[in-house]
């Protein structure tokens, strides 16, 4: 059967109000966003629709104890924009009543929050889709949705119309905020709901959050990307830049320190562009930057930059340190220009070099850390090995690396992938030996040493151990009192690994006073 027998068939239910009304029998403009892959030309017309703000959100009285006795289950795939995400959907599921639940055996909602950034994560959601059937069959009341980036991909959709009759809900990352709508639409059709928005999403205030514990928070500033660099899906599936006023966002903070929370961690696809659609206000990361410097909370950062917009104001509020962490993750891709022009990262070598230079010029303690794509379409040996020389004359701490994976809808899945598989394998395995030497060789300059340490937890590997990290975000494992969790601790390091530090706990750090 295909889509538009189902349709007809009732087995698909669009959203009603998803877009706008259609008649009885016309699905065609549900599906318009659907249907058409994400297009370079379309997209990049954008700009002309009005974002609004609404600082009202509330859930409809008509919604109220729809979670009664029900629990939800969330899985989180991909970046921390979408473990954000996932904490606002949770709190909107306990606003309706919901309780969370670690496993899906006696989840009453599943839902998938997707990442569309690589095929290997795409791939992981149809394969738990897969091992979920059982489970609907078992149980046919359960709820299952795709929510996220994989969502706004058409071939996505089309796949799981096609394939995985036992999803109830798709919808994207513009309408989060209507989930009380989407799943109440669910419950009352028993009919696949599609919500899939092509407009630019608003910038919705005032949205309930189930936070991952009290020690560090995500604050969104701002949601989209306009770069268009050809191998990324992202300027597709979450829209244009679109930047929250800066009043709401050092509202949050200010509440959050309020709260005890001891680091945040400022969230954007492109985060350094927070300001550039503001028309009637001059003010960018830089001035939020200074702003939220005041505010009494030991520690604040901000991801993922991109060194197109990282400008001279930045860097020279960053520099003043106190709470404004002297670690910096800055993803250069690459370290050839020619491949960074086929990439439209719009800088060279040499920019990404000279703003190094000033970075390091300002801030001589400042240390780096970056991502890195092998195998791009046309990549040589020669500009390979400029990635390396780059690496070593930067002096990153980190980085994460990846082989380059072709996304449909974007500009580079149409260039001809004519680096062999064993190829790109090759180089990643060069590049992440040269990562591990020089995160090994910047470890051990701390042995000996007393850093600050906020602790997060018990360590992963031993129950017995905490751990947390410094402002430079290196891991720290050591033994210590449980009641210092959350809280920032001095530790002297006594080894030093490649990737984390051993320590001897000495003490809570008595918390100085932000200065104005």
């Amino acid at each position: 059967m295909n889509e538009e027998q189902r349709l007809q068939s009732g087995k698909l239910k669009p959203l009603t109000g998803s877009t706008q009304e259609t008649g009885e029998k016309d699905y065609s403009k549900y599906f318009e966003t659907v249907y058409t892959p994400p297009s370079l030309k379309e997209a990049k017309k954008r700009g002309k629709e009005e974002i609004k703000y609404h600082d009202d959100f509330k859930i409809d009285e008509r919604f109220a104890g729809m979670g009664k006795g029900r629990k939800f289950y969330i899985r989180t795939y991909g970046c921390q924009m979408n473990e954000h995400d996932t904490e606002v959907m949770a709190g909107i599921f306990t606003s309706l009543g919901y309780e969370p639940t670690n496993t899906v055996q006696d989840a009453d909602v599943i839902l998938l929050n997707t990442c569309a950034i690589r095929e290997n994560a795409e791939n992981k959601v149809f394969g738990e889709l897969g091992h979920l059937k059982p489970l609907k069959l078992e149980r046919p009341d359960l709820l299952i949705g795709v929510c996220g980036c994989m969502s706004q991909e058409e071939s996505v959709v089309n796949k799981i119309l096609k394939t995985y009759d036992q999803v109830d809900m798709i919808f994207g990352t513009h309408n989060i905020h209507r989930l009380p709508n989407i799943l109440h639409e669910a419950y009352m059709s028993k009919e696949m709901v599609i919500e899939v928005w092509s407009k630019e999403g608003d910038i919705i205030e005032n949205l309930p959050k189930v936070r991952h514990g009290n020690i560090k928070a995500w604050v969104n500033i701002m949601y989209g990307c306009d770069k268009f660099c050809t191998y990324c899906i992202v300027p597709y599936t979450r829209g244009k830049e679109r930047s929250r006023r800066p009043q709401d966002i050092i509202q949050e903070v200010r509440h959050l320190a309020a709260q005890g929370y001891k680091e945040i961690m400022l969230l954007g696809q492109n985060v350094n562009a927070y300001g550039k659609d503001f028309e009637d206000i001059d003010y960018r990361l830089g001035d939020l930057m200074d702003d939220l410097r005041t505010i009494d909370i030991p520690r604040i950062r901000f991801t993922t930059s991109h060194p197109r917009d990282f400008d001279d104001h930045l860097i020279e509020v960053l520099a003043k340190g106190g709470n404004l962490l002297d670690h910096i993750h800055l993803p250069v891709q690459s370290g050839s220009s020619d491949i960074l022009k086929i990439m439209a990262r719009k800088y060279s070598r040499e920019h990404f070099l000279e703003l190094v230079k000033k970075i390091k010029a300002a801030i001589p303690t400042v240390t780096l850390t970056t991502d890195i794509i092998v195998g791009f379409p046309n990549e040589t040996e020669e500009q390979f090995e400029e990635t390396l020389s780059l690496y070593k004359e930067v002096g990153f701490e980190m980085a994460y690396t990846y082989i380059y994976s072709p996304r449909e809808g974007t500009p580079a899945a149409k260039m001809v992938d004519n680096i062999p598989m064993e190829v790109k394998k090759e180089r990643l395995q060069r590049l992440n030996k040269l990562v591990n030497e020089m995160s090994a060789e910047a470890m051990k300059s701390y042995a000996g040493k007393v850093v600050k340490v906020l602790v997060e937890g018990e360590s992963k590997k031993n129950p017995d151990v905490l751990a947390g990290y410094t402002e430079k975000n290196k891991l720290v494992n050591f033994k210590a009192p449980r009641d210092v969790i959350g809280q920032i601790v001095n530790v002297k390091i006594t080894e030093a690994k490649t990737w984390s530090l051993d320590g001897e706990f000495i003490g809570v750090v008595e918390e100085d006073k932000v200065m104005s």
